[in-house]
């Protein structure tokens, strides 16, 4: 089993990476969204594709602060810990 305070430092730090791109996503225009399959890279953006920008855009932001929230709670014991082997 994993040790309290590196199940709170993972969670935080996962959630902190998310939020850093979904925020840097929001300044440049363009987010990383996966592969689209032969293509490469699925990169949809502000003007070319708004509505898959803004989806991806609020999936990294409430997961990074369900991430972070829930990492801030492990800490204070209020919710469990990552349960790894």
């Amino acid at each position: 089993m994993m040790p309290h305070w590196l199940s709170v430092l993972f969670l935080l730090a996962a959630g902190a990476g998310l939020l850093a791109a979904a925020y840097h996503g929001y300044r440049v225009g363009e987010l990383r969204a996966g592969t689209n399959f032969w293509r490469g890279v699925y990169r949809p953006n502000r003007e070319d594709n708004p509505l898959a920008f803004h989806f991806f855009l609020m999936l990294y932001f409430c997961a990074g602060l369900a991430l972070c929230v829930w990492g801030l709670l492990a800490l204070l014991g209020m919710a469990p810990a990552l349960k790894w082997r």
